[in-house]
């Protein structure tokens, strides 16, 4: 199985897709200034390369940071509130912890040597600033590039414009063989018609293209890929057409953004009239889309489904879209600046509100899938997928949140989506979205009942236990108001959890039996069978009742196998692994607990990793080796602390982890204890989940 891509310590840069052309004088200066300052704003007008341009510098100085560079793109986000749940899930941070976003993140960063590239933050400059101030100062070793169309104007920035690319005729001396306009025209050309090369025939009419063009390289690209079509004579015509036609159509532009708006205009105008219509319904999407989403939330008047494809097509071939292939499929995607143009033909056409909506409904209608879908064999694809439309499902709460009238909506996507929050490594946010919804609907409904147990399972995961129980006692009093036999079930389940985290194993016992009884035979493995099965197994094992819960545990391994379920099953690996090793087979307990850890690797699953690595370190000590237990152990904490409570505060998970380090200290002394230690806590996650199932020596 995968290992997630944000648990790599090189990065997430995104790839080049295209060459880079010209601004060398313009990355040399980036360069520099990136040695002089912790952060360097990167600035210009939309389709000026900000973006393009922060990338490449990004991948010539990669191998100076060695903790990697990150990407995260901030173009369609919204709520300022979400800035650094963005930059976390960016780092492939799971964090689970009810602390503030940004200790996390400082914690993270603290001793970490990392470039952190923040794209497209112009309107949400507060919000970045007072972050980017924030993690520098706690993080010594950090450097920040960030792209905006205006300056963060926060101490220690140190901006650098990107200008249009130099055209001919700006230096008298340059042949206009070598100008980087020009070259940029012949390379995307030739991309686009194998055939074409810039040469003495043509060299006057792409000149003049680029002059009129002012250098911004969207503009060119744009233009190059009319060559399909049109040969360079006619696209410089019908461009000196378009621009004579716009000329004092705004006076208060700058004459740039008015030459952008202009060759967009231009391309859009060459476009089919459906390819116009699709163009603006997807600027709807935030981030990627695949064909499925496209033809839901567009097809309509004048654009039936079955033409969509096509129409894609088109766009594609046009080089409005951008097309890219992911292991789940094909997916599309809108530049930001290609977007916001067509948001304003949307609003143009009064169909903002009507694609919204059919959006929204989308992704509530995905989320119901992938949640009756999660228990089954394609839990992995749901996984990825989840991850994968995390933009999309912002957008879609943002959108009910906005409208008086929709909250009830927005619980049901919330709730929905407990496996996102719980299983993708986006608790924090579900968190905070479920406490503003329910909030706003204090009315008992079957939807607030759902959003309540929900909210209890994912506070007990951050070891708030008390908010756990309080969530869950809520949804037990408003389920038995309206009716909702299933939501007094599951709030006597998560009540159960909570019980068990706080030590009280009779009061557990009865709760999650409660919740067992309910759930066996029926079609819903999560979240309520089989987490009450791990759970009552593990309160078995603490009553060294090990038979009964080794039962339970081959019961749920069973089920799992044949349902295909994943997450689970490594829990049930886990739980597995201490039964055992509480009755001596110290090397069964071993390969059940690598299982375990080997199944997490396909999940975002800090917490579930750390606990389980825990067990494997008491197993060490078992095996004689406390020199590698004490390292795994410092991995473990390590972690913990970042992404959540640290054995989420309960007696049970505290006196194991207590034990195995008075162990360690007897065996070692205190200064190799304390050494090896802090070896384990040096290791990023992946690396720790390696030294964990031997797959590294201890040095």
């Amino acid at each position: 199985m995968a290992t997630p891509a944000g648990w790599r310590q090189d990065g997430n840069l995104p790839v080049e897709l295209t060459s880079f052309v010209g601004r060398a004088r313009l990355l040399a200066t980036l360069r520099q200034r990136l040695q002089e300052s912790r952060l360097v704003t990167v600035t210009g007008i939309g389709g000026v390369g900000k973006s393009r341009t922060a990338l490449r510098i990004a991948h010539q100085v990669r191998r100076r940071f060695r903790d990697g560079v990150w990407y995260a793109d901030l173009a369609r986000l919204q709520d300022p509130e979400m800035v650094h749940h963005t930059i976390t899930a960016a780092l492939g941070i799971a964090d689970q912890s009810a602390r503030r976003g940004s200790d996390t993140l400082t914690d993270w960063l603290a001793d970490r040597e990392i470039l952190l590239i923040l794209d497209t933050c112009e309107h949400l400059v507060d919000a970045c600033a007072e972050l980017i101030q924030e993690l520098l100062q706690a993080a010594p070793n950090l450097r920040v590039i960030a792209t905006s169309r205006r300056s963060l104007n926060t101490p220690g920035e140190y901006t650098v414009a990107v200008p249009p690319l130099t055209v001919p005729g700006d230096d008298p001396a340059e042949s206009p063989f070598t100008n980087e306009a020009v070259e940029l025209f012949g390379a995307r050309a030739g991309a686009v018609m194998p055939d074409f090369a810039v040469d003495e025939d043509n060299i006057a009419v792409v000149a003049e293209l680029c002059r009129r063009l002012d250098g911004i390289p969207l503009a060119i690209e744009l233009a190059a890929v009319r060559l399909r079509t049109l040969s360079v004579e006619q696209i410089l015509g019908l461009l000196t057409d378009r621009f004579s036609l716009l000329a004092g159509a705004s006076r208060t532009g700058l004459p740039r953004h008015q030459t952008l708006r202009a060759a967009i205009g231009w391309s859009h105008e060459l476009c089919e009239p459906a390819e116009r219509l699709l163009w603006a319904r997807l600027s709807v999407f935030a981030g990627d889309f695949e064909l499925e989403a496209a033809r839901y939330v567009c097809a309509g008047d004048n654009l039936i489904s079955e033409r969509i494809l096509d129409v894609i097509t088109g766009l594609v071939d046009k080089s409005v879209l951008l097309s890219f292939s992911t292991p789940a499929g094909q997916r599309y995607r809108l530049i930001d600046t290609l977007r916001q143009y067509g948001g304003e033909w949307l609003d143009k056409l009064g169909e903002t509100e009507t694609r919204r909506r059919r959006h929204r409904d989308f992704y509530l209608q995905l989320a119901e899938r992938g949640e009756h879908a999660w228990s089954g064999p394609r839990q992995v694809h749901w996984f990825v997928r989840m991850r994968q439309e995390h933009d999309n499902i912002r957008v879609a709460l943002e959108f009910c949140l906005s409208r008086r009238g929709e909250e009830r909506v927005a619980l049901e996507l919330l709730s929905a989506l407990w496996y996102m929050w719980m299983a993708c490594g986006f608790a924090r946010e579900g968190r905070l979205y479920l406490e503003r919804t329910l909030e706003a609907t204090p009315q008992a409904s079957k939807e607030r009942c759902k959003a309540l147990w929900v909210l209890s399972y994912i506070r007990s995961a951050q070891g708030d236990i008390n908010g756990a129980v309080e969530a869950a006692e809520q949804c037990s009093t408003d389920a038995v108001q309206v009716g909702d036999s299933g939501a007094v079930i599951l709030a006597t389940k998560m009540l159960g959890t909570a019980a068990f985290l706080q030590g009280d194993l009779r009061k557990a016992m009865a709760l999650l039996g409660v919740a067992i009884e309910f759930h066996r035979g029926g079609r819903e493995l999560n979240p309520g069978l089989l987490p009450a099965i791990v759970e009552l197994a593990l309160v078995l094992t603490a009553q060294q009742e090990f038979f009964e819960a080794e039962t339970l545990l081959q019961d749920c391994l069973k089920i799992s196998h044949e349902r295909g379920e994943l997450w689970l099953r490594s829990y049930t690996s886990y739980a597995m692994a201490l039964t055992l090793r509480a009755t001596g087979r110290i090397e069964e307990a071993v390969d059940s607990a690598r299982q375990a850890l080997r199944l997490k690797r396909a999940f975002h699953d800090v917490l579930g990793t750390v606990m389980t690595m825990e067990t494997l370190a008491n197993l060490s000590i078992d095996q004689g080796q406390a020199a590698q237990a004490a390292q795994i152990l410092g991995a473990a904490q390590a972690n913990w602390e970042l992404f959540g409570l640290p054995q989420f505060g309960s007696p049970f998970f505290t006196a194991e982890h207590e034990q195995a380090v008075k162990e360690c200290q007897r065996t070692l002394g205190e200064d190799a204890y304390q050494a090896a230690f802090e070896e384990g806590a040096q290791r990023n996650l992946d690396d720790a989940i390696s030294f964990a199932l031997g797959e590294q020596d201890a040095d």
